[in-house]
């Protein structure tokens, strides 16, 4: 386990949550870092990623609900996710791109064993 995730939970539609990544190898201030999420029996699909420069981009599916950031201080990436949906409902791994200061459309590295995220009312 190179990262430890941390923030899922269950939340109600609408809610909020905020997803921690807390890397411990490598420099998020100097790699394209990502979200990733899956449903059990789906492919893992991208959610958000942020580049060295601190540039993002976001899946269709949270543009305007989620927001990626990362704490170069703290070698810390987040997920704010907002009005969250039953779709969104997921175990979402936190990755880094294997090369430094890439796009994230290179081969990542998960980090982490995931955290789980539940919405349900």
């Amino acid at each position: 386990v190179q990262a430890v995730e941390s923030g899922g939970g269950s939340v109600q539609p609408g809610g909020s949550l905020t997803l921690s990544c807390k890397d411990q190898v490598y420099t998020v201030r100097d790699y394209c870092m990502g979200w990733f999420r899956q449903v059990l029996g789906k492919e893992r699909g991208r959610v958000a990623i942020i580049k060295a420069d601190g540039k993002t981009e976001y899946a269709d599916a949270v543009k305007g609900r989620f927001t990626i950031s990362k704490d170069n201080a703290k070698n810390t990436l987040y997920l704010q996710m907002n009005d969250l949906k039953p779709e969104d409902a997921a175990m979402y791994y936190c990755a880094a791109e294997e090369l430094p200061r890439g796009n994230c459309h290179g081969s990542m590295d998960f980090l982490g064993k995931g955290t789980l995220v539940n919405v349900s009312s």
